[in-house]
C-alpha cells in the first residue's frame, strides 16, 4: 500500500484493458530492486548505487528507517535475460523478476564493505513514509512460464 505500488498496478490495469479493447499483445515483467554497473547514483537511484558511490567518495551514507527493511535485489544482466525470454514467449500475463530473496539494507551495507575493504559511516533517518518494509518477490510463475528464466531450468 504505497503510492508507487498504486501506481504500478494501475498501469498494469491500463495496459490489460487496452490488451483486451485492440487486441495489443502484451507481458508484463516486475522488476525487484535492479543494480549493475553503470547505474546512475544520482536522485532516486537504487540504494547499491547510491550507497557504492558514497562509499568510494568517503561521503555518510543515509538509512531511512532501522536499515533491517528488505528489498529482492536482482542484478541487471538477469532483468535483460528475462526480457529477451519474455520477447520470446509471447504471453499475455505479469511476472515477477527477482532472485526471490530477502536482503536487508543492513546487509547492502555489510557486503559494500567488505568489497570496497572500507568501513561505511551511517546515519539513520526516520523511514519513508508509504514505503514498504519487507519486499521479496515470488519467481516461481516466472521460473514455470518463461523457463530458463535467472539462469533456472
Amino acid at each position: 500500500m504505497s503510492p508507487y505500488g498504486v501506481s504500478k498496478y494501475t498501469v498494469e490495469k491500463y495496459i490489460e484493458l487496452y490488451s483486451s479493447l485492440y487486441n495489443i499483445e502484451y507481458t508484463i515483467l516486475r522488476y525487484g530492486n535492479v543494480y549493475g554497473p553503470r547505474q546512475d547514483p544520482a536522485g532516486e537511484a537504487g540504494v547499491v548505487a547510491i550507497f557504492t558511490d558514497s562509499m568510494l567518495n568517503n561521503k555518510l551514507l543515509t538509512v531511512f528507517g532501522d536499515g533491517n527493511q528488505t528489498r529482492d535485489f536482482v542484478f541487471v544482466l538477469d532483468v535483460v535475460n528475462a526480457n529477451l525470454l519474455a520477447l520470446d514467449k509471447n504471453i499475455q500475463d505479469a511476472f515477477n523478476i527477482g532472485t526471490g530473496i530477502k536482503t536487508s539494507v543492513n546487509d547492502i551495507v555489510q557486503s559494500l564493505e567488505k568489497i570496497l575493504e572500507r568501513k561505511a559511516e551511517v546515519r539513520f533517518s526516520n523511514p519513508i513514509k508509504g514505503e514498504v518494509r519487507d519486499i521479496f518477490l515470488h519467481i516461481s510463475k516466472a521460473r514455470k512460464q518463461l523457463v530458463s528464466i535467472l539462469g533456472f531450468h
